[in-house]
């Protein structure tokens, strides 16, 4: 049995790339809900937090939507029942 390296390469490559690609559209959408305090700098303290607006509440719902997109195309490759 040979191994063709080039494409277990590239698989590789491509499956690190969307793994980062769905970590950073998460962060993204989690930042996005993060509240922020009256002057627009995020406090530990948790003082005078204004919470997130509904422009950021939407880009976190699309963020978060991507991602159970990528996650379903992925079983749907995964299972051969799905085909």
């Amino acid at each position: 049995m040979a191994l063709n390296w080039n494409d277990f390469g590239e698989v590789a490559l491509v499956s690190i790339g969307a793994t980062v690609g769905v970590v950073i559209v998460f962060s993204l959408g989690v930042r996005a809900l993060v509240p922020r305090d009256v002057n627009g700098v995020r406090r530990r303290d948790g003082a005078r937090v204004r919470p997130p607006t509904a422009g950021a509440k939407a880009v976190a719902a699309l963020c978060f939507l991507a991602c159970a997109a990528a996650v379903a195309y992925g079983l749907y490759l995964i299972v051969p029942q799905f085909h």
